[in-house]
């Protein structure tokens, strides 16, 4: 079945970037001159996803405002031909060709609950999850490299890289079997395991694809967890991998943690690089300020 809807989780603290993040989503944080979760709109988009849920919570209205339509700027601005550019620009925002639905986490219960929120919105059908603490570029979409090994298989999709194996605690252990090319089987997944306590340095990086059925095994889960704890998704689709319903697709794409400063740093020195308006300045920048070094 075609993947149709994705879910970007946002509704995380920010806490790794404070005080940035105190009255700014960390989800609007910008790299050169777009937000952070633009780009990972744009993903799914390009991916071919028609229906997109945002999780947020309170204090998030920002990311709305975003990609609705900002009337008294747009009018100004097509007002002034030699702004048509910038207007342009604006308007990409408030007329992405998806639909896009917000719907609020209220109580902070891990990632595993934000997905069993939108239960009732995904229905009886496979759905993508984009991390909106992770940028990934490439012109061959990662969520729409999942969404083919989904639909090849039938099963859930992680989208995996290896990782410094001292970096594993931070994200999550991927036990797998090759399948062919970048394709892996799963069969578990240890979320933050203690050093020296997994084999694989596959960890997830911020995107999946899920069947339906991963949602019996989040309302168990959720039901479960002691108060005042998180439920991993991990978990959740650690039992897929256990059942045989789980593959991994090790990507190719450039990702960019915005959930980390030095991530934030080197998603816009990169691709400050590569942009059409400041490239070429910001590169002699960087090469004066790496002669200083």
């Amino acid at each position: 079945m075609k993947v149709r809807k994705a879910i970007i989780p946002a509704a995380g603290l920010g806490t790794r970037v404070l005080p940035a993040s105190k009255a700014v989503p960390k989800e609007m944080l910008n790299i050169v001159d777009k937000p952070a979760i633009q780009y990972i709109v744009e993903e799914a988009v390009a991916a071919g996803i028609e229906e997109i849920l945002i999780i947020t919570n309170r204090g998030k209205g920002a990311i709305e405002d975003h990609f609705d339509h900002a009337f008294e700027l747009e009018t100004q601005l097509a007002k002034q031909p030699s702004k048509a550019d910038i207007l342009e620009q604006v308007m990409n925002a408030s007329t992405i060709p998806a639909n896009i639905y917000f719907l609020r986490q209220k109580i902070t219960k891990g990632l595993g609950h934000a997905i069993l929120c939108a239960k009732n919105w995904v229905g009886d059908e496979p759905f993508a999850v984009l991390y909106g603490d992770d940028v990934i570029l490439n012109d061959d979409p990662v969520t729409a490299q999942l969404c083919r090994v989904a639909e090849e298989y039938g099963h859930g999709v992680i989208g995996v890289k290896e990782v410094a194996r001292k970096d594993v605690p931070k994200y999550c252990s991927v036990e797998n079997t090759p399948e062919r090319d970048n394709i892996m089987r799963v069969t578990s997944i240890v979320e933050k395991p203690e050093p020296g306590t997994f084999n694989s340095c596959y960890s997830i990086l911020g995107r999946v694809v899920l069947p339906p059925e991963i949602f019996a095994m989040l309302e168990e889960g959720v039901a479960n967890t002691p108060v005042g704890e998180e439920y991993y998704l991990t978990d959740a689709m650690s039992d897929l991998g256990a059942a045989g319903k789980l593959m991994a697709v090790d990507f190719v794409g450039t990702r960019y943690d915005m959930g980390n400063k030095l991530g934030i740093l080197q998603a816009n020195c990169e691709v400050a690089l590569n942009h059409p308006e400041i490239g070429a300045d910001a590169r002699e920048m960087i090469k004066a300020l790496a002669a200083t070094l």
